[in-house]
C-alpha cells in the first residue's frame, strides 16, 4: 500500500470531469471511460500516450507516493491531513495553461505563483514523518544519474527530486509524446481543455490518494477542503 498527497479539484468539478474523459479513467470512483476521438491519434495510440497519467489519476503532486513509516497507520495519516487542511486557507493560481514539459504535456501555471510554492513546500515538510524510506529499487526508478545534484539530494532527503526550489506544479495529461506528434497533441489538448486554458485555478483542497498494491491504479481516498479553520472531510 502506498499513499500520496495530491491536488485535484472536486469530483464534480468540470475540470475533473474533462480530465477523466481525456485520460479514460475517473480517479474518484475508478470508472473507466471512453476517451475522446482525437485527430491524428488512433484510439490505441491515445490510450498508450495517456497510460501513465491514467494510472495515477488526474492530479498535481504535492507529496509523492510513499509507504507508511514504521509505527504509522492510515488512520494517523487521515487525521493529520484533516488537521492540516483545516488550518490552511484556499488560494488561486492566477492562470494555468496547457504546456509542454520536456516531452509530455500538462496543465501548468503561466507564471510562478509564490503561494503555491509555499503551500507545496509545507506539505512536503509536514508529512515527512509519515514517509517510509525508499527502497533501492525506488531510487533507481528515479534515474539518479540523470538528476542534478540538488535533485539527488532531495530524493535522498525527501523521497522525491522535485521539491522546494525544484518543484514545478503540473497536472499531467500525457506521457512522452514524439516531437513529430507534439503539434497535433497540443492542438487536441487546447481544444479539449479550452474552458480551463488561460484561466485561474482554485487550490481549494488537498487529496489523499491510495495505491492498493504496487502497480495498481491510484484512487482518491479522501478530499479535504482547505477551510482555514473549519474541518470538513469528504470521503471519495
Amino acid at each position: 500500500m502506498r499513499y500520496a498527497l495530491y491536488f485535484t479539484p472536486a469530483a464534480s468539478d468540470g475540470l475533473t470531469l474533462a480530465a477523466a474523459r481525456w485520460l479514460g479513467r475517473n480517479a474518484f470512483n475508478g470508472a473507466s471511460l471512453v476517451q475522446p476521438a482525437v485527430a491524428g491519434f488512433e484510439p490505441p495510440a491515445l490510450a498508450s500516450l495517456t497510460a501513465d497519467p491514467r494510472r495515477y489519476g488526474f492530479h498535481a503532486t504535492l507529496k509523492a507516493p510513499f509507504e507508511l513509516a514504521e509505527g504509522r497507520n492510515e488512520a494517523d495519516l487521515v487525521a493529520e491531513v484533516a488537521r492540516f487542511a483545516a488550518a490552511m486557507e484556499s488560494f488561486e493560481i492566477p492562470e494555468v495553461v496547457v504546456g509542454r514539459l520536456g516531452s509530455f504535456f500538462a496543465l501548468v501555471p503561466a507564471d510562478e505563483c509564490e503561494p503555491l510554492q509555499a503551500f507545496a513546500g509545507e506539505v512536503v515538510r509536514r508529512f515527512e514523518d509519515f514517509r517510509g524510506p525508499l527502497s533501492s529499487a525506488d531510487i533507481a526508478r528515479r534515474k539518479p544519474d540523470e538528476l542534478s545534484s540538488e535533485e539527488r539530494q532531495n530524493l535522498v532527503q525527501w523521497g522525491y527530486p522535485y521539491v522546494f526550489d525544484t518543484f514545478r506544479f503540473h497536472m499531467t495529461l500525457t506521457g512522452r509524446v514524439a516531437a513529430s506528434d507534439a503539434p497535433a497533441m497540443e492542438e487536441a489538448l487546447l481544444r479539449h481543455f479550452s474552458e480551463y486554458h488561460a484561466r485561474p485555478l482554485a487550490i481549494s483542497g488537498i487529496a489523499l490518494f491510495r495505491e492498493p498494491s504496487r502497480g495498481a491504479d491510484f484512487i482518491v481516498h479522501s478530499l479535504f477542503p482547505l477551510t482555514g479553520g473549519t474541518a470538513n472531510r469528504k470521503i471519495a
